[in-house]
């Protein structure tokens, strides 16, 4: 019999006031747009793949493993730490089925680069990642567009 799990990951981080702070989305700079505030790149998509695969193996949460309070993961590469993520689910004995993620934000415009962030996910996962936006259609703070969220799944099978 074949075990599967799912796991579930969310992030959500505001825009950053750090002048020249870069907005990175699935490991893909987006050139010239307003970065996220956060200890490492901030980059929402990664951290919720990342939390949803450790949720799904069970092995806690990003926090746990990649705490604000530890200087080592100032400033870092998220897709790094992602694939440290991908490595401790392996090392359980799970292979990852595949990712869907949905990312809400009211700009900017995804499109022109969600398929350079699927690439950059699924070659450090593995396998697929999808990639989809939606507005918050000015609903809340998402919606008043103070910041970026995303929700994340994951399949992971032994």
């Amino acid at each position: 019999m074949t075990a599967a799990r799912v796991g579930q990951g969310f992030d959500i981080h505001p825009w950053s006031d750090e002048a020249g702070r870069r907005l990175v989305l699935g490991g893909v700079v987006l050139p010239g747009e307003r970065g996220l505030a956060g200890h490492s790149d901030a980059d929402v998509l990664a951290h919720a793949v990342a939390d949803a695969l450790l949720g799904a193996a069970g092995l806690g949460d990003i926090g746990t493993h990649f705490p604000d309070t530890d200087s080592r993961w100032r400033g870092a590469d998220s897709l790094t730490l992602l694939g440290h993520v991908v490595g401790l689910v392996q090392a359980e004995g799970w292979s990852i089925g595949n990712v869907d993620t949905t990312v809400v934000l009211e700009a900017p415009k995804l499109a022109p680069h969600k398929a350079a962030m699927e690439e950059r996910l699924a070659g450090v996962v593995g396998t697929p990642v999808s990639v989809k936006a939606k507005r918050a259609e000015g609903l809340g703070a998402l919606g008043r567009g103070e910041g970026v969220a995303c929700l994340a799944v994951a399949l992971l099978f032994r």
